[in-house]
């Protein structure tokens, strides 16, 4: 057991025999009141996505998810296939399990598969990854109201806000925890 004030991001809690990732985590310190330990929990099995607040000395369960390298292969329907690039087995999630990860996903991308005693439970992507733009419209010199930026939709159906020079067929660098452009690739 641990104290809820020694939580962060990414890491896993047992919680009524169901395991949460921790998404979000906020430490709210009031006035004459005890700090309270905000979190934002993603059901590993479920995908359901929560909210807990703990007291900071409240106690929780922690779970070690092991990272395992993998390579995504395809999706069929709601089902996504990953091999496991040290046994070579194929591993099936549902996209429930996999969240909005599913919206970075392209064919051959290396990747880590999270597993607990044995069983997959979710990925965890890269910080960025390449995608190429399928459709945008051509930006306007000296459209500069909005600081320069556009809808761009990429490869895998997301759209994310790209600057203004950034045409259709570009491959861009996007960070997948916060979905937003970092730089253009080629």
């Amino acid at each position: 057991m641990i104290d809820a004030g020694e939580l962060r991001k990414g890491s896993a809690i047992e919680l009524n025999g169901q395991i949460y990732q921790i998404l979000e985590y906020q430490h709210v310190k009031m006035q004459q009141r005890q700090p309270v330990v905000k979190l934002k929990l993603r059901d590993v099995c479920t995908g359901n996505v929560t909210e807990r607040n703990f007291q900071s000395g409240d106690k929780v369960t922690p779970v070690f998810l092991e990272h395992r390298p993998a390579q995504y292969l395809y999706n069929d329907g709601n089902m996504y296939y990953f091999m496991d690039k040290e046994s070579y087995e194929q591993v099936i999630l549902p996209a429930g399990q996999i969240g909005e990860g599913v919206n970075y996903l392209k064919e051959g991308l290396e990747l880590e598969i999270l597993t607990c005693k044995g069983e997959p439970v979710a990925i965890e992507l890269p910080l960025s990854v390449e995608l190429r733009v399928t459709q945008t419209e051509p930006g306007f010199k000296g459209d500069r109201a909005t600081a320069g930026t556009k809808p761009a939709k990429l490869e895998t159906g997301i759209t994310v806000q790209v600057p203004l020079f950034i045409n259709t067929g570009d491959v861009i660098k996007v960070h997948t925890r916060t979905g937003e452009y970092l730089e253009k690739v080629s």
